[in-house]
């Protein structure tokens, strides 16, 4: 593997400033590890002449010393972005051929500062999942091994692919998107670096959409400056957006000190749940120690009303996602079905949707169809909203007695097998994004650190939760966990 793809977005950046490589030099480089890892299938559509077009473009302007951090940075992008005149399917056969003739805001503002695009990546259908085993391009495969294992691994969901690609090196970094953890859970599969930020403070417009309140895009990357650096360039207000936030975007790298004396820690007991395993309690106590080693104070925590988060998420989220599809309905662009004689448009929809739609999409659009049909409106839908207000009051009250950030674990496990749970009750794989639904139901940042292995040498992480649009606050928290935990593991070479 040539050296170039085990750089950091940091350390490229300085080197391509310095002119000791060329954006080129490190397109082909990541050309050729993309080719080279078929069996991962992270990558779904490859664009290796407008990455090289690109890289070209960022050249020519770092030659006149126009420098943006992102210039001539090669990322993967998640298929969930609109990218113009690049099929983006959101790993969906109802978007079959779908190539949009507009590109999402966040994708315009990084290829404006001369990020490169590699291609675009695997995910779970519609963004809905937690293994990248819903795509309808075949499940993306984890880069990790567990011990002496040959068995395929998960590399988490929804952003699986974008996961799996930074970790096995074959881009410095990916966008992905988090709308129930993921961002937060696929990192800590595999063992990279995963910040949500606060809902608003980068443009929704231009990906496709799950759960508009809750969906939220973010970078994925293997170092915590690398994700400052890359967040910088993604934040900023849209007026595309109703959601958008008006609000300055700050030098996210410039606050990460790594000092966080006298900064107060917050560790929620409720999130210490019944059969956590052992390895995800040791870890969780180890980062504590970290941090207060680090100079901060521990202070124990409640937040009440977390037991009802992932029952709200699962009605909440639904609800959205039946209303956002609604659209696909085989008029305008994406699949039609082929029609019987004497169907009518009623059986164009129902068989078009049918055919396009997978498994999971179509269990949450009817679970979300149910919660909001005329009957069931109030004693659902609305009690939710209504629990989503109190959990977020909850991290309000925590915020306002003097707590400067919390620390949980991010997932309830390490990677498991692709296919083992593939005839469990949906609920136990909706049971992944138990630490990590909070944070979208409060619109809060929350990132994802690696900071240990399990006995099998698999990647665990733990999640900092911060307070709203103070990612470099949280941020320099999370450089100073991932300075102690030091974890400089990786994925060895089997694919």
């Amino acid at each position: 593997m040539s050296a170039l793809t085990d750089l950091t977005i940091a350390e490229a950046r300085d080197l391509l400033r310095a002119g000791e490589t060329t954006a080129l030099a490190l397109t082909e480089a990541h050309l050729e590890a993309i080719e080279g890892a078929g069996a991962l299938n992270a990558f779904v559509h490859h664009t290796p002449e407008i990455a090289r077009a690109q890289a070209k473009a960022a050249d020519a302007r770092i030659a006149r010393g126009d420098q943006p951090d992102m210039c001539g940075i090669p990322i993967g992008v998640k298929d969930l972005f609109c990218t113009k005149g690049v099929l983006s399917q959101a790993a969906s056969k109802i978007l079959d051929g779908f190539k949009p003739p507009y590109e999402s805001t966040i994708t315009d503002k990084l290829f404006h500062d001369g990020a490169i695009m590699l291609g675009k990546l695997n995910m779970d259908e519609f963004a809905m999942g937690s293994s990248n085993e819903t795509s309808v391009y075949g499940d993306a495969v984890n880069p990790w091994r567990a011990g002496n294992s040959e068995a395929a691994l998960t590399p988490g969901g929804s952003s699986g692919g974008s996961a799996a690609a930074v970790s096995a090196h074959l881009c410095l970094g990916a966008l992905g998107t988090d709308t129930g953890g993921s961002i937060r859970q696929p990192a800590a599969f595999t063992g990279i670096t995963g910040i949500k930020p606060t809902y608003g403070r980068c443009s929704r417009w231009g990906i496709v959409a799950f759960a508009s309140s809750l969906d939220q895009a973010g970078p994925m990357t293997r170092s915590v400056r690398d994700a400052a650096i890359f967040l910088r360039a993604m934040s900023g207000h849209d007026p595309k957006d109703s959601t958008s936030a008006d609000l300055p975007v700050p030098d996210f790298e410039a606050m990460l000190t790594g000092d966080i004396r006298g900064q107060v820690i917050g560790i929620p007991k409720e999130y210490r749940i019944d059969g956590m395993p052992e390895e995800i309690d040791t870890l969780w106590q180890q980062g504590i120690d970290m941090l207060r080693d680090a100079g901060a104070e521990i202070r124990d925590i409640s937040l009440p009303h977390t037991k009802y988060a992932l029952p709200a998420y699962y009605v909440i989220a639904p609800a959205e996602a039946s209303s956002n599809l609604a659209r696909y309905d085989g008029v305008r662009f994406g699949h039609r079905a082929k029609l019987s004689q004497g169907d009518g448009i009623t059986e164009m929809y129902e068989k078009t949707r049918a055919e396009g739609f997978g498994d999971e999409v179509q269990r949450r659009v009817m679970v979300g169809t149910y919660v909001l049909s005329a009957g069931f409106y109030d004693a659902y839908y609305n009690r939710a909203r209504k629990v989503r207000t109190l959990i977020k009051k909850d991290f309000e009250d925590v915020f306002a007695a003097g707590v400067d950030a919390i620390l949980t674990p991010a997932t309830p496990s390490s990677a498991f097998e692709l296919g083992a749970m593939e005839d469990a009750d949906p609920i136990q794989m909706y049971l992944n994004d138990v630490f990590t639904v909070t944070v979208n139901l409060a619109g809060l940042p929350g990132i994802a650190v690696p900071t240990g292995q399990d006995r099998r040498g698999l990647p665990m992480a733990l999640q900092l939760i911060g307070k709203p649009w103070e990612e470099g606050a949280l941020m320099n928290v999370a450089q100073s966990l991932e300075d102690r935990a030091g974890f400089v593991a990786r994925p060895e070479k089997w694919w």
